[in-house]
């Protein structure tokens, strides 16, 4: 009976958990069986089965059992609490199971255990679904991209409960007492008007007698005696008619200043200039004129211009022409290459050796190891603004075991001769140096 497809999704869009080099995903099948064989029924049943297609890219999830299907954000309260116990009785056994293979002696059981140990986890509540009531988890074995696996894997589907808010009812508050006004006394004003006080009585005076007015008669009033202003005019008269005469018969006097006569300019004869005798000077110099030599142009020095030679650049070397870089041409990574990577393999302790196959910016990788396990996997190249070259895989490599292998992400950047000086990135930690060699075009 054909199985009911849950989900499907690209590889590479999630990030594959595993232990020493091998992934949850690559041992899916192995691990459900085992499972199986341990009599651990529920947990096979939570986990979907995993079927990738052809290219290895893409894989299809699909039930263990046959039923009705919901989603996990469909699902009610109460089957996703159910679902849940379910979980957590399965994660129970999974950590029982893990503790008893870590105390086992065999590395294969112990390596099981460290598979299982990242086998429940999976990217969110939307890869979760209920079949018949049950929970199937997909893409188990895989969390999101730039994302770590979580302490609990079944974090992301705990409910948190919500409390119903408690509405505290307050007594009424007594009623307010009316306010007491209680008046104050008024300011005093600035300035008050003293009340009149009385008066003593003032003593009682003797009368006085009344004042005697006196009385002049008209007889006793001199009259003034008018003849006595013509003789006074006559005499004043008599006085000022000398001394007016004397003022205008007086001679006058001689002014300070004369008028000083005119003064001619008498000429002065300059006083005679001597001549001081020449002494003749005789040179001793000779007659004849000096001729004048330049003085010698000293000749260029020959330049010596350094030629690079052929055997400063290595025979079959990665070459960044400046020009190609310059129009963005990746012309020159055409052919098949030869890339030597400095580290050495997990399973045969040597350096791996990688053949690029790249025809305009796309091609393939090829590799082979251990007992001829061949991985292959599809390359893009491209030149960045800043005239660096980068090489990328499309994921790991797939392997003709089932396995996958990681590659790293190639960049390269022009030396002094346009050498490429290349390095592969597998992670923000690792960094090791890559060196091309051209095996044909």
């Amino acid at each position: 009976m054909a199985k009911t497809l849950l989900r499907s999704g690209c590889l590479d869009d999630f990030l594959s958990l595993g232990e020493n080099g091998q992934t949850v995903f690559d041992s899916a099948l192995q691990i459900r069986e085992t499972l199986r064989l341990r009599k651990q029924q529920a947990v096979v049943d939570s986990l979907a089965i995993p079927q990738p297609n052809d290219e290895g890219d893409r894989v299809d999830w699909y039930a263990p059992c046959e039923g009705s299907v919901i989603s996990w954000a469909a699902a009610s309260d109460e089957q996703r609490k159910k679902a849940l116990r379910y979980l957590d009785n399965c994660q129970a056994n999974v950590a029982s199971l893990i503790q008893r293979c870590g105390q086992s002696e065999k590395t294969a059981i112990q390596l099981f255990g460290s598979l299982l140990a990242n086998a429940l986890q999976f990217p969110g509540s939307q890869h979760v679904y209920l079949v018949d009531g049950k929970p199937v988890l997909t893409f188990w074995g895989f969390v999101s991209l730039n994302n770590s696996a979580r302490p609990d894997p079944l974090d992301c589907l705990r409910i948190t409960e919500e409390h119903e808010p408690v509405i505290e009812f307050l007594p009424e508050p007594p009623p307010a007492a009316p306010p007491v006004i209680v008046l104050s006394e008024p300011d005093e004003p600035l300035y008050s008007i003293a009340a009149p006080t009385p008066l003593a009585p003032l003593p009682e005076l003797p009368p006085q007698p009344a004042p005697v007015e006196e009385i002049v008669t008209p007889a006793a009033v001199k009259k003034p005696k008018r003849w006595i202003w013509p003789v006074a005019a006559a005499i004043v008269a008599a006085i000022a008619a000398p001394v007016s005469y004397f003022v205008v018969s007086a001679p006058h006097a001689e002014p300070l200043a004369q008028k000083v006569e005119d003064v001619k300019p008498q000429a002065i004869a300059p006083a005679p200039m001597q001549a001081q005798p020449v002494v003749e000077h005789v040179s001793t110099l000779p007659v004849a004129q000096a001729a004048v030599v330049e003085a010698p142009t000293p000749e260029p020095e020959p330049v010596v211009i350094a030629a690079t030679t052929p055997a400063d650049v290595p025979k079959g070397a990665l070459i960044l022409p400046a020009d190609a870089l310059k129009v963005g041409s990746t012309k020159f990574l055409n052919g098949s290459w030869r890339v030597a990577i400095n580290i050495k393999d997990s399973i045969t302790g040597k350096p791996p050796t990688l053949r690029y196959q790249i025809a305009n910016n796309k091609g393939n990788v090829r590799l082979v190891h251990g007992d001829n396990i061949v991985c292959k996997a599809e390359v893009f190249s491209g030149l960045m603004q800043s005239g660096t070259l980068m090489i990328k895989t499309r994921g790991n490599a797939r392997c003709s075991d089932g396995s996958r292998y990681p590659l790293p992400e190639i960049s390269c950047k022009p030396d002094e001769n346009d050498v490429a000086q290349c390095s592969g990135r597998y992670d923000s930690d690792t960094v090791v140096p890559v060196t091309f060699k051209k095996v044909s075009d």
